[in-house]
């Protein structure tokens, strides 16, 4: 299999492409890869001889199409307009998908099909995730360059500024994930001492799961990704060995780490990287799971997306704009402190696209290492790096080597649409580093590192943004909200954003990419997934939970018993019980969502929550005193 083909890459011709196809006949199959505002990948099966005549109607879009009723385009492709065309995008790499289980008889390899990342067209405009950072890039990229030759001082001495000529937007992602044995339930409590004694993390795997991650890690860098590292994460439990030898009740939690890329192709890479990882984990009779919090009160599975800057100049030398001259006595360069702000300040308008599903923000809770807060650290001074895991974005520097220097935003998950996440960062980070041109570091710093309370001249009058402190340990839930601003309970509150801070989606929206239809549209997408979600999956998972409390003492009953059991019995009623005058909880949330009334939804949603785990703790403690 040494020579099958893994990779078309950027801007390569097409006579060369159809050269490959032809030499690699086990590449039956081309797929037009679009990415919808919900994050989802096209996926279909075009015979590679059609791809191959058609070619440059492939290019041009008009050789595939698809409708509103096949995408996530809410309020863009409608019922009624529904036509999206698909272009190929020719300046980003091309994947092979190998398919291991059907074999080509006349070759003898795998079946391929060619994953072609595309956009999405409605109406002569592209209306696509890719799309929308593609063309952000493009507008942020400009308004950079000509800052540099404006205020060509802003370099700090370390090059000319009037000499750059481009930019290059950097960016990595880390892809956490949980493995499992189908069908098989591990114990909650078992894996949460497992998670507090540290007796995972990083420690050596085994049986099947090993096979998998070594297999997984060769097969990432066939298509070029340069893997760094594949480790245990905090997660999991020890497995049982069967009479055959084999590992059952495997529920470990894995990370993998590849190599930066260009901004567009880091997030191509994430979804090939994902689906790779599943296809050989199936393989090898595991069971994968992307979600960020697949088991309540488990560690989740985190993405942190790593964001840099640098500029290229006419000599042709590159230099990381975040990177101080001197990295002992300043933390950053003035466009660093600049862009680091910019993204704090604004970050309620990001936060939708990074937790736009319930799912997202179950794992954003204290005490599992997913941030809460918009706040930074930079380190205690400049000499000595930090490391606090508790903040929403690390400064990440290596004093030896400046290219190094570049900010990690903790809070996203495996599903976060990284498209949107990007677009919306580097709109606001081009926004600090506008008012960055004309202070110095010190003054920067010092703006960074202001108490809340204190007037700025460009962050928030009543807002910190800096700690060196364990956010988790060090402060009351109370001080954090009151320093750092309220986190979003649910979907719909992180969505209100978009109408609480109209000035800061002016932010995001100047480049003229993530506009004001692109962000309505998702908007409604996922409220319609979170609405949905509530109603078909969530609560009847909960009231699947409500009767499984039910009383189990007999006439060997004790005081504690009794109140525990009581106490039981009205959580079980207020949740899920309706008579004729009183609504249950769980009817309340119903009737509000689907009467539109999303305020008293988000807060029914909240209540519920709370009172589902109160009634799970309290069960809990009941059945453990049965005896």
């Amino acid at each position: 299999m040494a020579d099958l083909l893994y990779t078309i890459k950027a801007n390569t011709p097409k006579e060369e492409i159809i050269k490959l196809l032809r030499d690699h006949p086990e590449i039956k199959f081309v797929s037009l890869m679009g990415i919808d505002l919900a994050g989802n990948d096209t996926d279909e099966k075009i015979p590679v001889r059609i791809f191959i005549k058609d070619i440059d109607e492939f290019y041009a879009g008009r050789a595939v199409q698809t409708d509103g009723s096949s995408v996530v385009l809410p309020g863009i492709a409608t019922i009624n307009n529904a036509k999206v065309d698909m272009p190929v995008d020719s300046s980003v790499n091309w994947f092979v998908d190998y398919n291991f289980e059907n074999y080509d008889n006349l070759t003898n390899r795998p079946v391929g099909t060619l994953r072609i990342p595309s956009f999405l067209i409605h109406e002569g405009k592209r209306v696509d995730s890719r799309a929308v950072l593609t063309d952000t890039l493009i507008n942020v990229k400009k308004e950079l360059v000509d800052l540099f030759h404006h205020y060509p001082e802003i370099s700090g001495t370390i090059f000319n500024g009037k000499d750059v000529v481009d930019i290059v937007f950097t960016a990595a992602t880390e892809l956490e994930f949980w493995v499992k044995t189908p069908l098989e339930e591990a114990a909650v409590e078992e894996m949460t001492a497992s998670q507090v004694m540290q007796e995972q993390y990083w420690e050596r795997t085994h049986g099947a799961v090993r096979c998998a991650l070594e297999q997984s890690l060769a097969e990432l860098d066939k298509y070029g990704l340069n893997v760094e590292m594949g480790h245990k994460e905090v997660g999991g439990l020890k497995a049982q060995i069967d009479e055959s030898g084999h590992l059952t009740h495997v529920c470990e939690q894995l990370e993998i780490d590849w190599r930066f890329s260009d901004a567009v192709q880091a997030a191509d890479n994430e979804i090939i990287v994902r689906t790779v990882v599943k296809e050989i984990f199936r393989a090898n009779g595991l069971e994968v799971s992307f979600k960020a919090k697949p088991m309540i009160g488990l560690a989740g599975n985190g993405e942190h997306t790593h964001i840099g800057l640098a500029a290229v100049t006419a000599e042709g030398k590159m230099f990381n704009l975040f990177a101080a001259k001197n990295p002992e006595k300043d933390y950053m360069s003035a466009v660093g402190y600049g862009a680091l702000m910019g993204l704090l300040k604004n970050y309620e308008v990001i936060n939708p696209f990074v937790s736009s599903t319930n799912d997202s923000l179950n794992r954003l809770k204290p005490g599992f290492e997913a941030p809460v807060c918009i706040v930074t650290s930079l380190g205690h001074t400049p000499k000595f790096p930090s490391r606090n895991r508790t903040i929403l974005v690390s400064l990440i520097r290596d004093l030896e080597n400046p290219m190094a220097t570049r900010f990690e935003l903790r809070a996203c998950n495996p599903y976060s649409n990284i498209y949107l996440v990007l677009a919306a960062s580097y709109s606001a980070i081009i926004d600090g580093i506008k008012m960055a041109v004309h202070h110095t570091t010190d003054s920067l710093l010092a703006e960074l590192s202001k108490d809340a309370g204190v007037e700025g001249f460009y962050l928030e009058k009543d807002r910190a943004y800096r700690s060196e402190k364990d956010v988790f340990e060090d402060y009351t839930a109370e001080e954090r909200d009151k320093l750092f601003g309220k986190p979003p309970a649910t979907v719909w509150e992180n969505m209100a954003a978009f109408e609480k801070f109209p000035d800061k989606v002016k932010i995001i929206s100047s480049g003229g990419a993530l506009h004001e239809r692109i962000i309505n549209g998702f908007r409604e997408g996922a409220l319609l997934r979170w609405k949905t979600e509530l109603i078909s999956r969530i609560l009847p998972e909960m009231r699947t939970l409500v009767r499984k409390a039910k009383k189990i003492h007999s006439d060997f009953v004790t005081d504690q018993d009794a109140y525990n059991w009581n106490k039981i019995f009205k959580l079980r009623a207020e949740l899920a019980k309706d008579s004729i005058d009183q609504k249950s909880l769980f009817t309340q949330l119903i009737n509000a969502l689907t009467s539109g009334k999303y305020d008293k939804a988000s807060a029914l949603q909240t209540e519920i929550y709370e009172k589902v785990e109160e009634l799970k703790s309290l069960y809990d403690a009941y059945e453990k005193n049965i005896i």
